[in-house]
This record gives C-alpha cells, structure tokens and sequence, in this order.
C-alpha cells in the first residue's frame, strides 16, 4: 500500500457530509448525492460518510452501509474516501471491510463510546480493526485527553496502515504535546475540532481539519485551509472572525445542535431538509432567523 498520496489527502478540508431525511424520515439519497456533487464542485477533495455531521450514531447499520456505497458511487475518484466506523469491534471490522469492499481507500474510527476504556483497551480496539483492514488507511478519533501520544506510537508500531489523527481534544496545548509525543512527523494530524479550532492546531503541528461548515460554504473553509497553508494567520483569523458565531451555535450546550444547525443553514438554502434524528433536534423558530443571519454574505 502506498501510504504518500492517503496522507497528502489527509492534509486538507476533510468534510463531514450531513446526510439528508425524506418527509418520510429515510435517508433521501437523490438529496444526498446532490450535496456531495456540490461539495465535490466547491473543490473539496476529501470526504468522511458516516461522521458526526452525518449522523452517525442514528443510522442503522443498513443505512451506515448505503451511505457508504452512495457517496463512493457518487465521488467516483473525484476526492478520497474517509469512511466513518465504529461501535463494537465486530461491528467496526465488518464496516471497516465493507468500505474496502466497496472501494474506500481509508476509514476513520470513532472514539470508543464504552465508558470503561483502558488505554492499553484502546490501543486493543483499534489495532483489531486496523489489522482487519491492511489495505486501507486508518484514522483514529481521539477525543480522549488522558489517552497518552505514546498509545498511538504503540498502535502504529503494530499497524503501519495508522497514518492519520482526528485529533478532537479542545486544548491545543495539550495537542502539540500529544503529537510530539506520539511522533510529530509519523502522523497527519487533522484538527478534528473544525474551522474554530484549526489556526491554533495548526500553529502546533496540524495540516488538515474536519469540518461540517463546508456543506454550507466549501469557499469559505478552503479559504481558511489556504491561508494556513501559506502561513497567513492574520488572513486565516478573518474567516474566523466570519464564521465564529455559526460555530459558536453548532458548540453551544455541549454541541447539542451541532449537526442541527448545519442542517437548519442548508434548509435556509433550500439544498435540504431541516429534519435531524433524535437525540438531536432541529432549531426552534426563535434560532432559525439567527442563522440565517448568520450566513448572509458568505460565498455559499
């Protein structure tokens, strides 16, 4: 396998589409390709199905699979496939091999969400799921702040195929400690915590991040990771600056609306549904209006 061009695409925008309900509450896959062909004509070249964005944790297994295979289908080599994975090691191996089967070229593993999670565990888990899968690049989710840089030093020495890190901790301090001591240039490290949080992450050693806004307004995240990229902080903090209060929302109650709020801005657009799944719920009439406001002006 050859690891280069998986951890250049690593480095980028790496979106987390949203997956779109029918009235009826299934998954409406005519609006689901349509996104993913707007995102993919924005210029975003790396997409995650089955994130956070999308849902994730609300989908059946069915549902995880066909979104899998839709926006493979739809992609069709136009941007690199990041599928989502998780739940118990059984459920993860065989998602893992179902997106190689159907052509996916890395998985992401969602944070264990067991209470009880050793870090000798979480090395256990995640190496079952990347030796299942030799052909594939494996991102894990790290949202824990105890797990230690030297765990994922440990996984990769076991599992070469571990190439990237979604690193989701909000504290960037506590990041570039954590990548230096797993091995700074061993890994790509994405801040998976999106567009508030890449200025500083990438200060200490990030070159990519996740991002849910960019269904809403690919220019606008690209032009963030451009920025960055060139090292202009003072032009990556203006878009900041623009997008700040959108996220602050997605954020707020312990990012309660996270996905709502994204949705409630495509629905502004009319690209989709505001419909959400519970334990999430959509935006009350009160909120709708704020984000509107909120992306007015943006290069949508």
């Amino acid at each position: 396998m050859d690891l280069i061009p998986l951890k250049a695409a690593l480095a980028d925008v790496v979106a987390i589409p949203v997956t779109p309900f029918a009235e009826d509450g299934t998954i409406d896959k005519d609006t689901h390709r349509a996104l993913l062909r707007r995102l993919l004509d924005g210029g975003v070249r790396i997409v995650t199905p089955n994130g956070n964005t999308g849902e994730f944790y609300a989908l059946t297994p069915k549902e995880r699979r066909a979104v899998t295979e839709l926006t493979i289908d739809e992609v069709r080599g136009r941007a690199t496939v990041l599928v989502g994975v998780g739940h118990d090691v059984p459920t993860a191996v065989a998602a893992a091999e179902h997106a190689r089967d159907a052509g996916a070229e890395l998985v992401m593993v969602h944070q264990p969400v067991h209470p009880y999670v050793s870090q000798d565990g979480w090395v256990d888990y995640h190496r079952a799921i990347a030796e299942a899968v030799p052909e594939l690049g494996v991102v894990p989710y790290i949202r824990n702040p105890l797990l230690a840089g030297e765990r994922l030093a440990e996984l990769a020495d076991h599992c070469p195929n571990v190439i990237g890190v979604k690193y989701a901790v909000p504290d960037a301090a506590r990041f570039g400690a954590f990548a230096r001591d797993a091995g700074l240039d061993r890994f790509v490290w994405i801040a998976g915590l999106a567009e508030l949080y890449a200025p500083s992450y990438f200060a200490t050693g990030a070159t990519g991040f996740t991002s849910g806004l960019v269904n809403v307004a690919p220019a606008v995240s690209l032009g963030m990771l451009e920025a960055l990229r060139a090292g202009d902080y003072a032009a990556a903090m203006k878009v900041w600056e623009r997008i700040r209060r959108f996220e602050e929302l997605r954020a707020d109650r312990q990012s309660a609306n996270n996905v709502t709020v994204v949705k409630e801005a495509l629905a502004v657009l009319g690209l989709c549904r505001r419909d959400v799944r519970a334990p999430s719920r959509v935006l009350p009439e009160a909120q709708r209006a704020e984000v509107a406001d909120q992306i007015a002006g943006w290069s949508v």
